[in-house]
């Protein structure tokens, strides 16, 4: 029998809910009032980082925080995840403060846009931005600088606007700037065009400096942290995290088009770091782990085909492969140096069953490095590979290539290995006691014998000769029988 009435239950269980909900709100409320979220974008910008970056913000918005720090170092990155941070950005209820730290740090390419599309822009000493210009178009001319003149094309005509601009000009005495042809074809000037209204838009929606940004993209104009804070390109230099709240406390910005005040005083800090799926995720999507991950994938799965039933290598295989799909799908990727590498692989595989002394394995090797060299752009910041790490895998792959053909000289000369030759002069045991036919086993087999001789159980025997599947033999002593055994 309950020793508590209905009533009283429900009194308690009242009580327990106030205590639950009031300890709620003086949490939210705890973090409400000194909260901020630090996140550190470190390296090249992808999809691993671009996930980190939007979740935090998301996460720093459900837990109501005051500020978003976003500390950067990196070199730039993939157009896809620079834009969805931004978006992330513009679309934040809580101010985000974009510091590119500590010194010596750069916010180049992606990382520009970002800056500037944040709501404090703010830099330490001796970081600098920049150099915004989409890859695809650097070290290209323009499409029609690379045409030659045509010498028998007829000039234009010169228009009366002509004679009007030369007097503007004597007038004003200034030239005015000619902007620069963008270079390549249809295609690239679109990208280029897309960038520069892009970055422009992000600059003028925080009253920076469009015209430097333009000039970023356009021209890959870099800036130190001093020169950017003279020209209007950032709000603020800071030496350090403390100097950095200190500067933005009580700062006016604007956040979803709507004035803000950052209240910044006693913030606490509070780092979040990636879990351990996006390190998981960033860690595969490097061009030298997928190259690996795809070399094993496609090993094991060609192991498993020569050898059934081994089961390991196959399944190794699979997981491997699916691991680089990933991978390529997220980088950059060149398919030419692709199907270059795939084609290595194929000749290095050949090599062990077709007779072509090295020249298909050497064939494969140089394949697999021009693939490789070829398979990720360079130029992409921080989405290049490595020429020692390619260097070395065409090293490797050349050693095993010498063992394998090792291996085959010397199979080659040890000569038969199966079949009549092997046969004929080997020992065996009598698996039972006969004159005329009976039992032999020899090479783990189970074998039909005839001898003249009279051959006990367990007794070593000599092949003389092979009718069919009935070997010919004849009884060995104990001294040469256990000498014959020791030979073979």
């Amino acid at each position: 029998m309950s020793r508590f009435s209905p009533r009283s239950l429900n009194w308690l269980r009242r009580t327990a809910t106030l205590f639950a909900c009031a300890g709620l709100a003086i949490s939210a409320t705890a973090r409400a009032d000194g909260s901020a979220v630090l996140l550190d974008l470190d390296g090249a910008l992808g999809v691993a980082t671009a996930e980190y970056i939007v979740d935090g913000i998301e996460d720093a918005q459900v837990r109501n925080a005051k500020l978003i720090i976003i500390r950067m170092d990196t070199p730039g990155g993939l157009m896809e995840p620079m834009r969805d941070i931004v978006q992330a950005i513009l679309a934040s209820s809580v101010p985000v403060v974009t510091y590119v730290a500590p010194g010596g740090a750069r916010a180049d390419s992606a990382g520009t846009y970002i800056l500037l599309a944040s709501h404090v822009a703010a830099m330490a000493p001796t970081t600098h931005l920049g150099a915004a210009t989409p890859v695809s178009l650097m070290g290209e001319d323009s499409e029609d600088d690379s045409k030659p003149a045509n010498p028998f094309a007829p000039k234009a005509p010169e228009s009366e606007d002509t004679d009007a601009e030369e007097a503007d000009e004597g007038e004003t005495g200034e030239e005015p700037e000619p902007q620069p042809a963008i270079p390549g074809g249809k295609m690239d000037r679109k990208v280029m065009n897309d960038a520069i209204a892009y970055i422009r838009g992000l600059a003028e929606a925080h009253g920076r400096n469009a015209d430097w940004a333009e000039d970023a993209v356009r021209n890959a104009a870099t800036l130190t942290a001093t020169e950017a804070l003279e020209l209007n390109v950032i709000d603020l230099i800071a030496a350090n995290q403390a100097e950095l709240l200190a500067a933005v406390n009580g700062r006016e910005v604007r956040v979803n088009n709507k004035p803000f005040t950052i209240d910044a005083d006693a913030l606490i800090v509070e780092e979040v770091d990636p879990g351990w799926r996006l390190k998981v995720l960033g860690a595969i999507a490097r061009p030298e782990i997928a190259i690996l991950l795809l070399m094993v994938g496609l090993y094991g799965l060609l192991f498993e085909g020569y050898n059934p039933g081994a089961i390991l290598p196959g399944v190794v295989g699979v997981i491997c492969l699916l691991l680089a799909a990933y991978a390529l799908q997220v980088l950059p990727v060149n398919y030419v140096g692709l199907a270059l590498i795939l084609v290595g692989l194929a000749l290095i595989t050949a090599e062990a069953f077709v007779p072509s002394f090295g020249a298909l394995g050497i064939g494969g090797i140089a394949a697999i490095i021009f693939g490789s060299i070829m398979m990720f752009d360079s130029g992409i910041p921080g989405f290049g590979i490595s020429i020692a790490f390619v260097l070395g895998m065409g090293l490797v792959a050349g050693l095993l290539l010498l063992w394998l053909l090792s291996y085959l000289v010397k199979a080659r000369r040890q000569g038969a290995v199966s079949g009549r030759d092997r046969i004929i002069g080997g020992h065996g045991v009598a698996m039972e006691s006969f004159t005329g036919a009976g039992k032999v086993w020899l090479e783990g087999e189970a074998w039909s014998a005839t001898s003249k001789q009279t051959v006990e159980k367990d007794q070593t025997v000599l092949v003389l000769d092979l009718d069919g599947l009935v070997l010919r033999v004849e009884p060995v002593s104990e001294s040469e029988g256990s000498g014959a055994q020791l030979q073979t």
